[in-house]
């Protein structure tokens, strides 16, 4: 199909919903648990065609959800991912048919620490188990198997989206025709585990967490997730960006002599914050958090990582980074492509200049664009779509 024709009225654009396990199918979870029933939101863009051979799995960062290519309905901002997924763009449902999950361990749909335990018949709070990102994966290919998809044309995502795809290579290569992991390394780092517990401890510390049992008591620590946002997000930002749109320009004329925000990188990190609180669970976060410091894809395969990626031969991989990301430097998606290298598979590797930081993924940055296009042009003529 070409991807610059007219779309097709026939083509459905946008669907998805809510995924239930069936009874007696449930998940699996690294840590010997078992979550039943298991939900997991979706959300759709075009349609499957006859030989199921376009289907492309979108993976989330962090704080993200489904809605990458549409506006969220019940926050009412823009698709993260809308400058990749639409008409034109790199990822066109009218070529592709794209899937995106909410985590599990999310907020927005899926089963997480804020659905109902129906032991209790109250939100799991910390009763929920500890998950990983294997088991985030494990939950993807249980809905990906339930719309009758033998192999995914591509799965792709950045930062913690591109740790499952790293998951996904390892642990269901047999699934998989590509893969596209963008901003992302194969374990984390002392670093990012530190920043990590620190935002973790300011929720903790709000008197509001309640031990993780806010739900039922009708608060929310929103001071302590306000804080462990200001937190990570410096980390998704890199200095000279953050010195040319900020620098030390102040709010107003003169200093206040108090602690009020004075300089407008503050007052951007407050702003970051407060926003945040309105659309994200403070125990998702602490969860999802944990299973971004548990990922160490090598461990499971005696330390080697690429004997993580020896079934994946035949997968055709895409891996880019940033050249001012210190959150997950260059240097560990050149570990990814080495290990894949060494263990036989295709590979192409881009570092896109940038002074964007972690979040470009997210941004307007025409070299990846130019990147994910080319790569998926090339992939879906080898696949013949």
């Amino acid at each position: 199909m070409d991807a610059t024709a007219e779309p097709s009225p026939a083509i459905e654009t946008e669907g998805g919903g809510v995924w239930r396990s069936p009874v007696g199918k449930p998940l699996r979870l690294e840590s010997g648990a078992n979550l039943e029933p298991l939900e997991i939101a979706y959300k759709t863009y075009g349609r499957l065609n006859e030989t199921r051979s376009n289907a492309v799995l979108v993976c989330h960062a962090l704080t993200g959800d489904q809605h990458a290519g549409s506006p969220n309905p019940l926050t009412g901002r823009p698709g993260w991912w809308d400058r990749v997924i639409g008409p034109g763009l790199p990822l066109d449902p009218r070529r592709y048919f794209v899937i995106v999950t909410n985590v599990v361990g999310g907020c927005m749909g899926s089963t997480g620490p804020a659905s109902n335990n129906p032991k209790s018949g109250q939100p799991y709070g910390l009763a929920f188990p500890v998950i990983t990102i294997a088991d985030m994966v494990r939950a993807q290919a249980m809905l990906i198997d339930s719309l009758g998809i033998e192999t995914l044309f591509a799965v792709v995502g950045g930062s913690m989206g591109g740790m499952q795809v790293l998951q996904w290579a390892a642990d269901y290569p047999e699934k998989l025709f590509s893969a596209v992991c963008i901003a992302a390394a194969s374990r984390h780092s002392a670093q990012n585990i530190a920043f990590h517990e620190v935002g973790r401890q300011a929720i903790m510390a709000d008197p509001d967490w309640r031990g993780g049992a806010y739900e039922a008591e009708g608060v929310r620590p929103e001071k302590g997730l306000a804080v462990a946002r200001m937190a990570a997000h410096i980390t998704y930002l890199s200095e000279p960006a953050l010195q040319r749109k900020f620098g030390r320009e102040l709010q107003r004329d003169g200093l206040s002599w108090g602690f009020d925000a004075d300089f407008q990188v503050e007052s951007y990190l407050r702003h970051q914050g407060t926003s945040f609180v309105d659309r994200f669970d403070a125990n998702s976060y602490l969860y999802i958090t944990r299973a971004l410091d548990y990922f160490d894809l090598a461990a499971a395969h005696g330390g080697v990582l690429a004997e993580a990626f020896r079934k994946a031969r035949h997968v055709r991989f895409c891996v880019l980074s940033f050249s001012s990301d210190w959150l997950y430097p260059t240097a560990e998606s050149r570990d990814v492509v080495r290990a894949l290298n060494a263990a036989g598979c295709r590979a192409s590797f881009a570092e896109i200049e940038t002074d964007k930081g972690h979040d470009a993924f997210f941004l307007d940055e025409p070299q990846l664009d130019g990147a994910l296009r080319g790569f998926f042009t090339s992939t879906a003529q080898a696949r013949g779509l």
